[in-house]
């Protein structure tokens, strides 16, 4: 039996089988992180005053009809929770997550990926099964609890993917490889907004269906997880000798099975850690006030009903996807055939991914209540958030393929003060759901937006750096020795494992 398992899977790269499960990993993770974003319209009462106060600030009542396909059903929520209180509920997600993306990495980096995410992605979706019932008896307030415990079961899920490509990527591979693992997050982002919304419109308990269906579909990941994926080639029983000599000779140079004590100091110190700081709270910023807010601009702004709200709040993410795969496959081809450097590649790919969001949702606003263009302005614009793919999210294993677990978690953790912040803000900064106050947190996206990049422009690196050896940093090669920048480099180009491909 085992011998024609392992027979099977050998016609199959393992690196992909890995690759394909991640990106199924990450699907549940992000179905189960957004499907609260649509279900929350549906859990909450709508009051009088928003029913019947329409404005120019809203939308002007010639397009708010009951012939208007657009406009939403009559149904009322359960609970009376204002704007602030939804803002808290769904920001809460994001304080648990802070709180453990850098253990996870450490984690990751210490003990491997595979448990690290498996127990991740099982841990989130016992939470999501049992969120109805806690709502049912406990109401925001469990809420909130449960939805922090859900970001603290999630902290480690991007480190810990982090650390299995670095481990099973060859270089020249890498950005294909992150790309297609990562996309599950946007594959889960249009699976969690459309299927949520059928299932909400068409199941008879309405909104807590999204809570089991998802929250099943992790468990049953997590058993194939288990069986199939192991942290390292060395370790895994199915794979064929060819390709674990091919990945030991691609990546040995750059990975090893034990790392000395984490260089924080270093870490800390390190200019194109700091551009990749600022690149993802940006990123973070856009993307996660779009991943909790989109829905309620929708439904409460421009009034449509909860299919169409599903349907129409994933096509960004549908975009982004394809932007992501075709801007990855470009990438490697640009790097490989030496047509550009891999810090040039990471630079365009980032500083592309927030100019054009940063543009096209400001201009969504002021579409105002011509829903057909602020549709296409929102699809357009935050489906070129893709190319971060490329850029910020593979650039971590540029720096430091050792580390990249722990320093995935410090950049990822930033980007969790954005998911904490965007919700909140959104809640502050618009109680009465008008158009004007919308476009002031476009505002504030578009330029966090332009001022991270800029940042991440100026100062992001693509090539390893020397902290990334621990005998290097543990010896203080570099330390009180009056080396300059350009011998560093050097040192530095010695260390890459890219060297050959440039």
């Amino acid at each position: 039996m085992f011998s024609t398992w392992k027979i099977c899977c050998a016609r199959i790269p393992q690196r992909w089988v890995l690759t394909v499960m991640g990106c199924f990993g990450m699907m549940n993770v992000y179905t189960m992180r957004i499907c609260l974003s649509l279900a929350i319209t549906e859990m909450v009462a709508t009051t009088e005053a928003s029913k019947n106060d329409i404005s120019y600030e809203s939308c002007p009542s010639a397009n708010f009809t009951s012939s208007n396909i657009t406009s939403s059903e009559s149904k009322d929520g359960t609970y009376e929770w204002d704007e602030y209180t939804q803002g808290i509920i769904l920001s809460s997600f994001y304080w648990g997550y802070l709180i453990t993306s850098v253990p996870g990495g450490i984690l990751a980096d210490r003990f491997g990926g595979k448990y690290t995410l498996g127990i991740a992605v099982l841990s989130t979706a016992v939470l999501t099964l049992l969120t109805p019932l806690v709502v049912k008896y406990y109401e925001a307030t469990g809420l909130i609890v449960f939805r922090f415990l859900t970001g603290v079961s999630q902290g480690s899920t991007v480190p810990a993917i982090s650390v299995l490509i670095a481990q099973w990527a060859p270089p020249q591979e890498r950005s294909k490889l992150v790309t297609v693992a990562a996309s599950g997050m946007e594959v889960g982002c249009v699976l969690g907004t459309v299927l949520s919304g059928f299932l909400i419109r068409y199941s008879s308990i309405g909104w807590p269906m999204v809570f089991y269906v998802y929250g099943g579909m992790g468990v049953l990941w997590f058993l194939a997880w288990i069986l199939l994926c192991y942290s390292e080639p060395n370790v895994h029983p199915f794979i064929t000798e060819a390709e674990r000599t091919y990945l030991h000779e691609m990546t040995m140079e750059h990975t090893h099975k034990k790392t000395g004590p984490t260089p924080w100091r270093q870490i800390l110190t390190s200019a194109p850690v700091w551009a990749l700081i600022a690149g993802e709270m940006g990123f973070s910023w856009g993307f996660y006030m779009v991943l909790t807010d989109l829905p309620k601009y929708m439904n409460d702004v421009l009034k449509f009903s909860i299919q169409a709200n599903g349907l129409l709040t994933s096509l960004p993410f549908a975009v982004i996807w394809l932007d992501g795969i075709a801007s990855s496959w470009l990438a490697d081809w640009l790097i490989e055939a030496g047509k550009m450097s891999r810090t040039n590649v990471r630079k365009i790919c980032t500083v592309s991914g927030s100019l054009f969001p940063a543009i096209f949702v400001l201009a969504a606003s002021y579409a105002e209540c011509d829903r057909v263009m602020a549709v296409v302005f929102f699809t357009v614009g935050i489906g070129f958030m893709g190319s971060f793919y490329p850029g910020i999210m593979v650039n971590p294993l540029d720096l430091s393929p050792n580390y990249s677990g722990t320093l995935t978690a410090i950049v990822n953790g930033s980007g969790a003060l954005a998911g904490i912040l965007a919700p909140y803000a959104v809640g502050v900064l618009t109680p009465n759901q008008t158009l004007l106050e919308w476009r002031i947190v476009f505002w504030i996206t578009s330029s966090t937006l332009v001022a991270t990049s800029t940042i991440y422009g100026l100062c992001a690196d693509g090539e390893v750096q020397y902290w990334n050896d621990s005998e290097f940093v543990s010896n203080h090669r570099w330390k009180d020795t009056g080396i300059n920048a350009e011998q560093r480099r050097v040192r530095n180009d010695d260390l890459s494992p890219h060297k050959h491909d440039r």
